[in-house]
This record gives structure tokens, C-alpha cells and sequence, in this order.
């Protein structure tokens, strides 16, 4: 069962809807070539501004990065502060170009943690582009999918409490509309780089049948070509959802 969204003609490619990406290796990256990982993490900017540029041109319609997790925090203050510089960076230096490119950003995550100038920064960027409708940029920040599920569970059970939900009435559905991505497509494919078969508490909900792509390429090394070959192997999958082959 492939998307609905029409061939791409560049590519030819029958496209996925959403797209979500474990963005990891930038410390290994610095490491062979004996450098700080912040130098890392620097380089891995430039590879989130080629994946936005080529989603935004091949047709994608969702493309969901994780950029920082709830666990991230326990890495040296250090390391998070440049973490949080690049993205404020990344935030002002792009948001004319996601204008320009009719590009929506939006942040799936515990945002109430981050900064308070990149959170004004998050703010006022998502205010600037809502409008914005050809594609949608979600960035995971202080995210975690674990966290998610019990934030939905707890909003779920105040309302039972309140007696706005009764306890039959929850499905998965319900359960979905309480989650960050309530109104996102869950991805029909996710990669993940570095070579690290895992999805480290990424999407667990809405990744239960997303296909998963492994590539060794380190996050900075990630190119175009790259991408576009993951997409091809995707239109190779069958979706079968459970259900037996015709």
C-alpha cells in the first residue's frame, strides 16, 4: 500500500507523506577526524538544511527531525549550549528561506524545557510560517516517545475523572489525538543514520508500522543522492499492515 501523493517527476518516485529521521553520528563524525563535538554538530546543520531543501523540491509533505531528546539533557552543559546556540542559529538564519519555500515549522516535545530565548525564537518562527502549507518541518525537541505516551495517558485520565471520557470510549484513536502528532500522518518511513539498528524512544507510537531504513552514513556525511536512493528503496516495500499478500 503506497501513498496517495503522485509520482515525483524528478525522481519518478511514488513519495511517502511523512518522513521522520534519527539525525545521529555528528559526535562519531568529529571524533574521526579528532575534532570537538560541537565541530559535529556544526557540520550535522548543514545536512538539516539539505534534507529541508530536498523534501521541500522532491515533494514531501511531513518531514519530522529529531533533534534533541529527553535524554539529551543529561549530556555536559557545555555540549547542550551549543546544541541550543546552533538551533537558534539554524531558527534566524532559515526562517526567511522556509517563507520563501511556503514551509510550516512546528516542534513536537517538551518545549517548556528548553531556553527561554530559543523557545521565543521556536515561537516567534512557528507564528511567522503558520500559514505556510506545502510542507510541514516538525522538529523534535527535549522529546521523548515514552514521555509522550504518559502525557497522553494523564490528559486522557483527567478527562475520565472530569467525566468528559468514558473508560470504554478509549481507543487508539483517542489515544493518537492526545499525542503531539495529533494532526500528522503517522511516518510511513523512517531512517535512521550511523549504523545503529534502534529507535531510541522515537515516535513509538506512531512508528507501529512505519518502514525503517539503517544506513552507516554518519548524520553530517548524509547527502541528496543518498536520500533519493532510501526513497527508491522504500518504493520497493510492501505495506501489508498485517494483513496476508493477495
Amino acid at each position: 500500500m503506497k501513498s496517495d501523493v503522485p509520482e515525483n517527476p524528478e525522481t519518478g518516485l511514488q513519495l511517502p507523506v511523512h518522513v521522520a529521521v534519527i539525525m545521529d553520528g555528528n559526535g562519531r563524525w568529529a571524533k574521526k577526524r579528532m575534532l570537538n563535538r560541537v565541530k559535529g554538530h556544526e557540520k550535522g546543520a548543514d545536512a538539516v538544511r539539505m534534507i529541508v531543501r530536498a523534501s521541500r523540491e522532491i515533494g514531501i509533505r511531513y518531514l519530522t527531525l529529531f533533534a534533541f531528546s529527553t535524554e539529551n539533557w543529561q549530556r555536559p552543559k557545555a555540549e547542550i549550549k551549543a546544541l541550543m546556540t546552533l538551533l537558534k542559529r539554524f531558527l534566524t538564519s532559515e526562517k526567511q528561506e522556509m517563507i520563501d519555500n511556503n514551509i510550516r515549522i512546528n516542534i513536537i516535545g517538551q518545549m517548556e524545557r528548553l531556553p527561554s530565548d530559543v523557545a521565543a525564537q521556536l515561537k516567534e518562527t512557528m507564528a511567522e510560517t503558520a500559514a505556510n502549507d506545502a510542507m510541514q518541518l516538525n522538529l523534535a525537541l527535549s522529546y521523548g516517545g515514552r514521555a509522550e505516551i504518559a502525557m497522553a495517558c494523564a490528559a486522557i485520565a483527567r478527562k475520565v475523572k472530569d467525566g468528559a471520557v468514558d473508560i470504554a470510549s478509549i481507543t487508539p484513536e483517542l489515544v493518537a489525538q492526545h499525542l503531539y502528532t495529533a494532526d500528522i500522518p503517522d511516518p510511513e518511513l523512517l531512517i535512521r543514520t550511523s549504523g545503529e539498528y534502534r529507535i531510541s524512544n522515537f515516535l513509538l507510537w506512531q512508528a507501529a508500522y512505519t518502514e525503517l531504513f539503517i544506513t552507516p552514513t554518519l548524520w553530517p556525511d548524509f547527502t541528496r543522492e543518498e536520500f533519493v536512493a532510501i526513497l527508491s528503496e522504500y518504493n520497493k516495500r510492501e505495506r501489508r499492515f498485517g494483513r496476508a499478500d493477495d
